[in-house]
C-alpha cells in the first residue's frame, strides 16, 4: 500500500490529507494519507506535500522538528515533494527580500527564485483557470491566496503554468510546487501528478 505524508506542522494539513486520499480513490490505488510531524513519519512515505500556510514559520519548524535535513535527503534520495503556496516557496533555492528579511532558511530543492508576495499585495485572494503543462482534460481551477509566484527557473526546473507572466507551478523531476491551493478544490489532478511519481 502505498503512503502519502503531509508535513502537519502549519497550515491547511487536513485540506491536503483528504485531497490525497481522494486522489488515491481516483486513481484506483489503495493508498492512505498521514501527518508527518518528526522524522519517523518521513520515513513511513513514499511522497511528501508541504502545504500552504506562513512560510517562515513552516521553515521554523521544519528545523525545530529535526524534518528540515530528513526532507532534504529524502528528496534528494528521489521521494516526489509538492509544496503549495508556502510550500512552494520553501522549497525554492531563492527568494526574494522579503525572505531574507525574515530570514527564512530555504529548503533549496527546485532551481528557481521566488517573490513570496506577488499577488498577495493586490489581491488577497482569487480563483482563475489554468492551462497546465502535462494536465489533461479541461483547465484547472485554481484558488490564489496571498499567493506567491516564481520569478526565475534554471537547470533541470520547467514551468508548467503561468498567469499574468509569473510562473505558478512547476516541475523539476519529481518536486513539483503550485502557487495556489489543489487541496481546495475538488480536483485531485495535482495531487495524482505527485502520487503518480511515487
Amino acid at each position: 500500500m502505498k503512503r502519502a505524508g503531509v508535513v502537519g506542522l502549519q497550515g491547511d494539513v487536513s485540506e491536503h490529507i483528504e485531497a490525497l486520499g481522494r486522489a488515491f480513490a481516483d486513481m484506483g490505488v489503495k493508498g492512505e494519507a498521514i501527518w508527518v510531524r518528526r522524522p519517523a513519519d518521513l520515513e513511513r512515505v513514499d511522497a511528501l506535500a508541504i502545504p500552504g500556510g506562513e512560510s517562515t514559520t513552516i521553515s521554523k519548524l521544519l528545523v525545530r522538528f529535526g524534518l528540515f535535513d530528513r526532507v532534504r535527503h529524502r528528496a534528494a534520495e528521489g521521494m516526489p515533494v509538492l509544496g503549495t503556496c508556502a510550500g512552494m516557496i520553501v522549497m525554492c533555492k531563492h527568494g526574494d527580500d522579503e525572505v531574507e528579511r525574515t530570514s527564512t532558511r530555504l529548503l533549496g530543492l527546485l532551481d528557481a527564485e521566488v517573490d513570496r508576495n506577488a499577488f498577495g499585495r493586490q489581491r488577497e485572494s482569487f480563483e482563475a483557470d489554468l492551462s497546465v503543462e502535462g494536465i489533461g482534460g479541461p483547465p484547472l481551477h485554481a484558488v490564489f491566496i496571498r499567493a506567491p509566484a516564481i520569478v526565475r527557473t534554471w537547470g533541470a526546473c520547467r514551468p508548467l503554468a503561468s498567469l499574468e507572466g509569473h510562473v505558478v507551478m512547476a516541475r523539476q523531476g519529481d518536486l513539483l510546487a503550485a502557487s495556489f491551493h489543489p487541496e481546495l478544490t475538488p480536483d485531485t489532478r495535482v495531487h495524482r501528478m505527485l502520487l503518480e511519481r511515487a
